[in-house]
């Protein structure tokens, strides 16, 4: 599945509009990670332990979008976007959504 955030794919031509596409999930934060992200605040640096679960749940998320894709038939995805969004406290949606489309080489 190619996938671009641009409107096209220099080396492909677009065939066919599918239609929108997504994939999501919601995420908690662990209270084992806030108490080490709290020390970490104190001394700073990089809040691994967020950085890899945001990691996580983007490529969850993206998966999740291609497969929607592939049930229409798309070879790939044009326009690929995320947004977050509040749940609760201590839990976020991430959203990845596109264009599924049909491609051949230009």
């Amino acid at each position: 599945m190619l996938i671009t955030t641009q409107d096209e794919f220099a080396d492909k031509q677009i065939t066919r509009t599918l239609g929108l596409v997504r994939g999501n999930t919601i995420r908690a934060r662990h209270i084992g990670n806030d108490i080490v992200a709290g020390l970490r605040n104190i001394v700073g640096g990089e809040v691994t332990e967020y950085t890899k679960m945001l990691a996580e749940a983007r490529e969850q998320s993206i998966d999740r979008m291609i497969e929607e894709a592939r049930r229409l038939g798309a070879d790939g995805i044009v326009c690929l976007r995320f947004t977050t969004s509040p749940v609760m406290q201590g839990a976020a949606e991430l959203l990845a959504y596109g264009t599924a489309v049909q491609l051949e080489d230009a």
